[in-house]
């Protein structure tokens, strides 16, 4: 059986980084010709004097949150809903749109797997021929259609299970035998529990892939028991494929379709090897080019190379969240989007978003101070929850000045072992 799934995963460094330098220029210019807003980000650039990554490191960082407000004052005036940063106009060249929380609107393209994830999945031992059970949401947000490509690129067939029917979920993996699942961890774990309770083998499944939210080693394990390996990839929804887990187990190795940089949080500055900073990503996709793209997520560049034989650099993986975004149960929740909660109760003098759980269970607890809390309040502050992230929390009433003065407004209290 193949380890690699082609000859870029082997290259030298050096190799890696000279085709970088020759693709920049290029992804530079034609980011500067065709997308309106890195027009204007990349003013004054000299797109052939961008050939080198220290070059790189010179541009402004675009992140997330401003490609949000961008798009939003955008659509707001009847303009572009891409907010200027997408180089395709609807039509044959972009089949398909997906939204993402804020809402973010993506494009698809029509390469060969747009997203680059067959890499991550030929790492998680998936090959040509086999069929793939792909429990990701297949509307609004990408990730099914970001699998689903990937997949076919590889050779496999696909199962489109989306989310939701545990029940029917477990009958069509004891009927298809597929060889593996593609999704949420948790959701994984749900599905296996339920087949057990319904006395139900899925004898087929022994791998899987698995993204969209921490995937602690405890519940690794737990899978592993079970006779699941499963392997985890990081990716969004702007750039794609970021990053994935290969069977030394030792830290995520970075995707060859972008340049990833670790900036000191609020700047631009790469930082050193090890130390914790913000993901930056260069997207070498000439449909959607970002260029220095501020994910917002937390990681470090571990040092040495992969036991696996893949010579790219490798990160720890998701660590968190550098604006304090907290993604909970496949989902990005918005200190904005508390404090939109709290816009809705006058009794409410301040708030704090606690996430708690283990073994990918996450559990969701608004803690607020009120002086004089009216009756029902915590059973309406509980719906208003439920309206503004879409996920279902608990509330704790507090009283005044009780909450710590830290300034956080979500508390990731999880535990990743």
């Amino acid at each position: 059986m193949a380890e690699h799934y082609d000859a870029l995963e082997t290259r030298t460094q050096e190799a890696r980084e000279a085709a970088w330098t020759q693709a920049l220029p290029t992804q530079i210019a034609h980011a500067q010709a065709h997308a309106p807003a890195l027009a204007t980000s990349l003013a004054g650039v000299v797109a052939r004097e961008v050939n080198s990554l220290a070059a790189l490191a010179q541009l402004p960082v675009v992140r997330k949150q401003e490609l949000l407000e961008l798009q939003k004052a955008s659509r707001a005036n009847g303009g572009d809903v891409f907010g200027g940063f997408s180089a395709l106009g609807y039509g044959a060249h972009m089949p398909r749109v997906f939204a993402s929380p804020g809402l973010i609107y993506e494009p698809e393209g029509t390469q060969r797997d747009y997203w680059r994830m067959a890499r991550a999945i030929f790492a998680a031992g998936f090959r040509s021929g086999e069929l793939i059970h792909n429990s990701f949401s297949y509307h609004f947000t990408p990730a099914g259609s970001m699998m689903e490509t990937g997949a076919h690129a590889l050779g496999c067939t696909v199962f489109a299970g989306g989310t939701g029917q545990t029940e029917q979920q477990v009958g069509a993996m004891a009927e298809l035998q597929p060889a593996g699942y593609i999704g949420t961890p948790s959701f994984l774990k749900i599905i296996i529990e339920k087949a057990a309770d319904m006395g139900v083998a899925l004898p087929s499944v022994r791998k899987a892939l698995l993204s969209g939210e921490a995937f602690p080693p405890s519940l690794r394990d737990w899978l592993a028991e079970r006779g699941v390996q499963g392997y985890q990839c990081y990716a969004t929804a702007d750039v794609g494929l970021i990053a994935y887990e290969t069977a030394a187990r030792e830290g995520l190795v970075l995707d060859e379709g972008v340049i990833v940089e670790i900036v000191r949080p609020g700047t631009g500055d790469p930082v050193a090897v090890g130390e914790v900073g913000e993901v930056v990503v260069t997207s070498l996709n000439p449909a959607y080019p970002l260029i220095r793209f501020g994910t917002g997520d937390l990681s470090a560049v571990l040092p040495g190379a992969c036991p696996s034989g893949r010579t790219n650099t490798r990160i720890r993986g998701w660590m968190g969240r550098a604006d304090q975004t907290t993604k909970i149960r496949g989902m990005f929740v918005h200190p904005k989007q508390v404090a939109d909660i709290v816009r809705r109760f006058p009794e409410v003098l301040r708030a704090r978003l606690v996430v708690s759980g283990a073994m990918a269970q996450d559990e969701m607890t608004l803690k607020v101070e009120s002086a004089s809390a009216s009756e029902g309040l915590s059973a309406r502050i509980s719906e208003a929850i439920r309206d503004v992230t879409k996920l279902r929390g608990t509330v704790e009433l507090a009283k005044p000045g009780s909450l710590p003065n830290d300034g956080k407004v979500i508390e990731d209290a999880r535990s990743y072992q």
